[in-house]
C-alpha cells in the first residue's frame, strides 16, 4: 500500500512556519521560504530596454539550497499552497516560487489576515490560482525602481561621488525633509506678546485665567512691549466685568484602529520606536508566539494595511468585551465603521489584536518588553475605536475691562468614553489658551484682578519632520504604501542623507547636495504630485486597467531624454587633485580621490594598482589667524603599534584607524568635547551614539562613570535643585532650558529675540 501523500504548504518565515504546522495537523508539511527566491541580478540593470522591458530574474544569493529542498518536498506533495504575506510582494513571492519549483504541480495559493487556527483553515479551505495583475503591479514597481536608481545613480557617482544612490520615493522623502529645512533656515522669527489676567469672584475662591482677545469683538494681535504696557496700565484699576456666558456640549470621538502609518507614528509618539523598529515587532507579534496556557497563535492581524475595515467576528468579540467589562453605557447602539480612505487599496482589514480576549498583562510572560509594549498599544488602540465617544461641557467667558476683551475657557469631562482605554497622541503639543475647572459665573458679575502679566514671544517656524510626521505626510500625499515607509526611513538615513537630532529628521551636507541636483536636473522624479500619480498607475494595474508594461514605456521614453541630459548639464563636484608625491608601489603619482565616504589618497595608476591611503590631517604652516604662532596640535597615537593614527569615514561616520594598516587595525572613535565637566565625576562630556544611532551626552570616562544625558547640556545649573540645565525642544528647535533631574520642574524660557540674521534653530 502506497504512503499517502501530504499537502505541502510554504510561507516566508520560520516562526510562521511553526505557527501552521500546529493548526494545519499530519496531512501538511509547513517550509519556509525565507522571502524572496529570485529578483533582479544586483550588479547590472536586469532589463531589457529592447524587449518590452523583459525582467531577467536570477536566485537569490544563499537561495539555491532553499529551491533545490522546495523542490524536492514539491515533488513529493499532493498539492502544494503558498502562502505569502496577503500583500502585492506576497503575490510575487508567490508567484517566483511558482516558477522555481517546475511544471507539473498542483500549486495553489492561499492567504490569511491573521495567523489563527479558523482563519488558516478557512484559507486552505478556498484556495485560489495567483493573480497576476497583483504580480505585474509588483513588477511594475521594481521595474520602475530598478530604472530610476541604475540609471540616475551612475551620473551621481560621476558628478558627486561615488556609491550615491537615487531610488524614486527616497528621492521626494529626502526633498521634503530638505524642504523643510530650508524653510526654518529662512524663517524670521516675530515678535508678539500675551497677557494673562488672573482674577477670581472673591478672596475666599481660587484664581483662574483669562487671556486678551481684543477690543470690544475685534481681534488684535500685540506686537510691541508698548502695545502691551498701554493695554495693560488700562485695566489695571478698571473692573472686570463678565459680558458674555457660553456653555455648550462638546463630543471627541475615538480615533480609528491602526493602519500601518498611524502605527508607525504612535509607535514613535508614545513608545519612540523608529518605524524599522515597528514593523519587526509587529511581524513577530504577526507571525506567532508561544502563549502560556495554550497553543501557539499570531496575535495581531497583518501589519501592512491601509484599510480601516474590521472582520464582523471582531466587531462582534470587541463589543462584547466592551459591554462587560465597561458597560452598557460604554457601548454604541451599533459598530463604528470608519469611512474609508480616498487612495487606500482596501485589501486587508485594520491592525487588531486576533482576539480581544488575549488580554496584553495575561501574554506579559510570553513577550518580551517590547512585544508586551506594542502589543497593548495596538489592543487598547482597538478597544477603544468601538466605544462611545467621550463628552465634554465647554464654557466660554469673555470678560471687558476698560473696553478690551479678555476670554476664559473652561471644560469638565461629563462621560470619559473611550478615553478610559485610549487617547491618541501628538506630533507636538499645539499651543492652547488654558483649560481648567472654572466656577460658576453669570453675565454682569464683577471679577477681581489678582495679577496682569504681559509676556513677550516670538513666532516659531515649522517643527522639522520626525518619522512619524514624515510617514504622515508621504501618506497624506500618497507617496509609498504601507510596506515602504520603514524602507523609506532606513535607506535616507544608513545612507547618510539624513541625521536625527533627538526624533528629528535634519538633511545632512551631502543629502542637500543630491537634492539639489535632483530637483534641478530630475524635477519629476522628485514631484510630489508626479509621484503619487505613478502610485495610482501601479493601483490600476491590479484592477486590470492598464497594462504594466505600457505604464514603465510611458514613464521611460521622456526619462531617457532627461537621462541624456541631466548627465550633459549636471555639474561635476567631484575634484581629483594629482599630487607630487609618488605610489610606492608602482612609481605613478598619487591623487586625491572622493570616495563615498569622504576623500582619500589613491594611485592615479587604478585599477591595475590599487593602492590608497587615508588623507593624514596636515598640521597649520606659519602663523595663525590674529598674528599668533600655529599652536603644536599634538596628533593621535595608536596605543597598540605607535604609529600615528589618521581619519578615515564610514557610512557611520569619522573615526580614527592606525596609519599602519593592515599589519595593525586599530581603530577608535572620535571624540567631541562639548566644554562641559561631568557633575558625577569631573570628566568631560562628550558627543555619543546609542546602539540606535541616537545622540547622547555621556562622560569620557564610560564604564567607570556612567552619567549620561539624552538633551544637549548648557552648562548652567538649576537655581533650584544643581542639576545641569539641559535644551528644551519644541518642533525641533531650542525654545528655553529645563532642568535634566526628573524629579525638578524647572523651566527657564528663551523669551530674548535672536540676533538679526540668527537663529536658535
Amino acid at each position: 500500500m502506497s504512503k499517502k501523500k501530504k499537502n505541502l504548504v510554504i510561507v516566508e518565515s520560520p516562526a510562521k512556519a511553526r505557527t501552521l504546522e500546529k493548526f494545519l495537523g499530519k496531512d501538511f508539511e509547513v517550509k519556509a521560504c525565507g522571502g524572496h527566491v529570485r529578483d533582479l541580478p544586483p550588479q547590472r540593470l536586469g532589463v531589457d530596454l529592447k524587449d518590452k522591458f523583459e525582467p531577467t530574474y536570477i536566485t537569490v544569493k544563499g537561495k539555491s539550497d532553499t529551491i533545490k529542498n522546495l523542490k524536492a518536498a514539491a515533488q513529493k506533495a499532493n498539492i502544494v499552497y503558498l502562502a505569502p504575506d496577503p500583500d502585492r510582494e506576497g503575490e510575487a513571492i508567490a508567484w517566483h516560487l511558482q516558477n522555481a519549483l517546475g511544471k507539473g504541480l498542483t500549486i495553489k495559493r492561499i492567504e490569511f489576515n491573521e495567523i489563527t487556527k479558523s482563519a488558516v483553515q478557512a484559507a486552505v479551505a478556498h484556495p485560489r490560482d495567483i493573480d497576476q495583475d497583483r504580480v505585474d503591479a509588483q513588477q511594475a514597481r521594481r521595474v520602475l525602481d530598478r530604472l530610476v536608481g541604475y540609471k540616475i545613480s551612475p551620473i551621481l557617482w560621476k558628478k558627486i561621488r561615488k556609491g550615491l544612490s537615487a531610488g524614486r520615493v527616497q528621492s521626494v522623502a529626502l526633498r521634503l525633509i530638505c524642504d523643510r529645512d530650508a524653510i526654518i533656515k529662512a524663517f524670521k522669527p516675530e515678535e508678539y506678546w500675551k497677557i494673562t489676567a488672573k482674577v477670581n469672584k472673591s478672596e475666599q475662591e481660587n484664581t483662574f485665567e483669562a487671556r486678551f482677545i481684543g477690543q470690544g469683538e475685534e481681534k488684535i494681535k500685540v506686537t510691541k512691549d508698548k502695545q502691551a504696557n498701554k493695554i495693560v496700565d488700562a485695566v489695571k484699576a478698571a473692573p472686570f466685568n463678565i459680558t458674555n456666558v457660553v456653555r455648550k456640549e462638546q463630543k471627541r470621538h475615538p480615533a480609528p484602529p491602526f493602519i500601518t502609518s498611524s502605527l508607525q507614528q504612535e509607535a514613535s509618539r508614545k513608545l519612540g520606536y523608529n518605524a524599522r523598529r515597528t514593523m519587526s515587532i509587529a511581524q513577530r507579534l504577526y507571525e506567532g508566539m508561544e502563549v502560556k496556557g495554550e497553543e501557539r497563535v499570531g496575535l495581531i492581524t497583518y501589519m501592512r494595511t491601509d484599510s480601516f475595515r474590521v472582520a464582523d467576528q471582531a466587531l462582534d468579540e470587541v463589543r462584547r468585551f466592551i459591554g462587560d467589562k465597561y458597560g452598557k453605557k460604554y457601548l454604541p447602539p451599533k459598530p463604528i465603521v470608519y469611512k474609508k480612505k480616498k487612495q487606500a487599496q482596501d485589501a486587508h482589514e485594520a491592525i487588531r489584536p486576533t482576539s480581544v480576549f488575549r488580554d496584553p498583562e495575561k501574554l506579559k510572560d510570553s513577550l518580551t518588553p517590547e512585544q508586551y509594549k506594542l502589543y497593548l498599544l495596538i489592543w487598547n488602540r482597538f478597544i477603544a475605536c468601538q466605544m462611545e465617544s467621550a463628552r465634554i461641557d465647554q464654557t466660554a467667558v469673555d470678560i471687558d475691562a476698560a473696553g478690551y476683551t479678555f476670554r476664559a475657557n473652561g471644560s469638565i469631562i461629563t462621560f470619559d468614553g473611550f478615553i478610559a482605554v485610549y487617547t491618541e497622541g501628538k506630533d507636538e503639543e499645539e499651543e492652547e489658551q488654558p483649560e481648567g475647572v472654572l466656577p460658576e459665573l453669570a453675565e454682569g458679575e464683577t471679577l477681581n484682578l489678582q495679577e496682569i502679566i504681559p509676556t513677550q514671544h516670538f513666532t516659531q517656524p515649522p517643527a522639522r519632520y520626525s518619522e512619524a510626521s514624515l510617514v504622515k505626510e508621504l501618506e497624506q500625499k500618497g507617496i509609498g504604501r504601507p510596506s515602504t515607509y520603514a524602507p523609506i526611513m532606513g535607506t535616507i538615513t544608513s545612507r547618510g542623507y539624513v541625521e536625527k537630532e533627538g526624533k528629528f529628521l535634519q538633511p545632512t551636507k551631502l543629502g542637500d547636495t543630491i537634492n539639489f541636483a535632483m530637483v534641478k536636473h530630475f524635477p519629476n522624479i522628485v514631484n510630489v504630485s508626479f509621484t503619487a500619480h505613478m502610485e495610482d498607475d501601479l493601483d490600476d494595474i491590479v484592477e486590470g486597467k492598464v497594462k504594466w508594461r505600457k505604464m514603465i514605456a510611458d514613464f521611460y521614453t521622456p526619462f531617457e531624454k532627461t537621462l541624456k541630459k541631466a548627465d550633459k548639464e549636471m555639474k561635476k563636484i567631484k575634484k581629483e587633485k594629482m599630487l607630487d608625491e609618488k605610489c610606492p608601489k608602482c612609481g605613478k603619482n598619487l591623487m586625491i580621490r572622493d570616495g563615498r565616504y569622504g576623500e582619500f589618497i589613491a594611485c592615479s595608476g587604478f585599477p591595475k594598482c590599487r593602492f590608497t591611503r587615508a588623507i593624514e590631517e596636515k598640521k597649520p604652516e606659519g602663523e595663525a589667524a590674529k598674528g599668533q604662532p600655529a599652536e603644536e596640535k599634538p596628533k593621535e597615537i595608536c596605543d597598540k603599534c605607535g604609529k600615528p593614527m589618521v581619519m578615515k569615514r564610514s557610512r557611520y561616520g569619522a573615526f580614527w584607524a592606525c596609519s599602519g594598516y593592515p599589519d595593525c587595525k586599530n581603530i577608535k572613535s572620535i571624540v567631541k568635547e562639548i566644554g562641559i565637566d561631568c557633575p558625577d565625576c569631573g570628566g568631560k562630556l562628550i558627543v555619543r551614539r546609542s546602539r540606535r544611532g541616537k545622540i547622547f551626552y555621556g562622560c569620557s570616562n564610560y564604564p567607570k562613570c556612567k552619567f549620561g544625558l539624552w538633551s544637549r547640556p548648557t552648562g548652567e545649573k538649576c537655581p533650584q535643585c544643581g542639576s545641569l540645565l539641559v535644551d528644551k525642544i519644541s518642533k525641533g528647535v531650542v525654545v528655553g532650558h529645563k532642568c535634566s533631574s526628573k524629579t525638578c520642574d524647572y523651566v527657564k524660557k528663551l523669551d530674548e529675540k535672536p540676533a538679526e540674521g540668527e537663529s536658535n534653530v
